[in-house]
């Protein structure tokens, strides 16, 4: 089955085509793919700035979810969609992420970090600025307070940040910023 969405001016990528993945698409990817391998993202970073309203908290109790923001660089997975697989995953990784419009999809490259220097273009959606669930940087209190609170219909956000935080380390991957939060949840 294919899809015949219109994605908002991004169109669907109709041949084979890699996916950045950085929070639960990570450790929850849910679609074939071919290949996955560790990629390193420069000109972003992985940040708890999106209020999430569906997955992890509602609007009335909202908790806080991952979103790519500008500068720096983020570690995480790239997964190879193959051609056969390419508008079907597109649509199920962009109807989970998009649920909201709360990221936009944009095309990046992005190295895979497994010794070898390869440069891909990979799929990946980046926190949009103009949505109002874009929480933007928050105190660190602020951010263990909304990551607390949050549940949402795929679990407690705490969930979520360990569970991210978790895989991160299994790729033998230290976020310092989220090691940090997670050592405050603990306490």
């Amino acid at each position: 089955m294919t899809s015949q969405h219109s994605y908002c001016d991004f169109d669907s990528p109709h041949s084979a085509f890699w996916l950045f993945a950085y929070g639960s698409l990570m450790w929850e990817p849910n679609f074939p793919f071919t290949e996955q391998r560790r990629a390193i993202l420069d000109g972003y970073h992985r940040a708890l700035c999106v209020y999430s309203w569906v997955y992890r908290g509602t609007e009335e109790t909202p908790g806080l979810v991952f979103g790519l923001e500008h500068g720096g660089q983020v570690e995480g997975i790239a997964f190879h969609i193959a051609a056969e697989h390419a508008e079907d995953v597109f649509a199920q990784v962009y109807d989970r992420e998009m649920v909201t419009a709360v990221y936009k999809p944009v095309w990046t490259t992005c190295g895979l970090a497994d010794g070898q220097s390869e440069n891909v273009d990979a799929l990946a959606f980046v926190a949009e600025h103009s949505n109002r669930q874009y929480a933007g940087e928050r105190s660190q209190t602020e951010t263990l307070d909304l990551v607390r609170q949050g549940h949402g219909k795929a679990g407690p956000c705490t969930e979520y940040v360990m569970n991210t935080v978790n895989h991160l380390r299994d790729l033998g991957i230290r976020d310092e910023g989220l090691e940090q939060v997670v050592a405050k949840l603990a306490d």
